[in-house]
């Protein structure tokens, strides 16, 4: 009898281990996050969150203070992956022609070429690189999009190398030398309209799966997911734990008897 009841409460503890262990173990997703700032004398910041399962890509970013509008309407932001390359954000020392400010070539060295334009709708590859008409704008934008990365991305993540940088720079803001330069990508617009305002390195994070909360904040917490884990677990444990003295109680009561 005290063998089946001890088989028995064993059995039901594994059987809410069980339960729990999804709860807990990674979904084989890693997730990466990139905490981006300013260049270029800009005041603005954000952070970006890439939740990586093979080559499918869950991306949230929130964007504070960027430039606000360009010819009367919004402000487009390109932004892309970079990497191939140091897999680092540039300093003022990359400034070459001593216009005060890092472009987007002189970064180059340091966050290497685009490899996934993170648009908002379309074409992800660098074709889209330019396009202004797919890009997040305005002063702040909160971006969520589930991409498929090509296997040069995929491997710049994996590497460590890879780069998130948000182009579009306040003119305001920029040296009289610099204000009056045309982009060495699109040279019909001024510099500033693809000089580079946000950088972050992506980098592993320690969680295993997106963090919860809304994108609005740019950030979350994984507090939601670790404590339903450790909740499952703890209950499952109380439930083997109860069964365990019950079992004890019933076997006492049939010795007394």
């Amino acid at each position: 009898m005290r063998k089946s009841l001890l088989l028995a409460t064993a059995g039901a503890a594994a059987l809410t281990f069980a339960a729990a262990s999804p709860a807990m173990a990674a979904s084989g997703s890693q997730s990466y996050q990139a905490n981006l700032q300013a260049l270029n004398h800009q005041d603005a910041s954000g952070t970006l969150t890439l939740s990586l399962n093979g080559n499918k890509a869950t991306i949230t970013e929130h964007t504070d203070g960027l430039a606000a509008t360009f010819m009367d309407a919004p402000f487009p932001h390109v932004q892309h992956i970079h990497g191939g390359a140091d897999g680092t954000c540039p300093t003022m020392s990359a400034d070459k022609n001593g216009d005060g400010i890092v472009d987007t070539v002189e970064g180059l060295p340091s966050y290497g070429g685009i490899l996934t334009t993170l648009s908002t709708t379309g074409d992800t590859s660098p074709k889209a690189g330019t396009n202004v008409k797919t890009a997040p704008a305005g002063a702040g934008f909160d971006y969520s999009r589930s991409i498929t990365l090509d296997s040069a991305t995929v491997s710049a993540i994996k590497a460590g190398t890879a780069v998130i940088v948000v182009h579009g720079d306040d003119p305001s803001k920029l040296s009289k030398k610099a204000q009056g330069e045309k982009s060495n990508l699109v040279p019909s617009l001024p510099l500033a309209a693809t000089a580079p305002a946000l950088c972050g390195k992506l980098v592993a994070s320690q969680m295993g799966a997106m963090p919860s909360g809304g994108v609005s904040t740019g950030g979350g917490s994984t507090s939601g997911i670790e404590d339903q884990g450790l909740f499952l677990l703890s209950g499952g444990l109380l439930l083997a734990a109860g069964a365990t003295l019950t079992a004890r109680r019933r076997l006492a009561t049939q010795g007394a008897k």
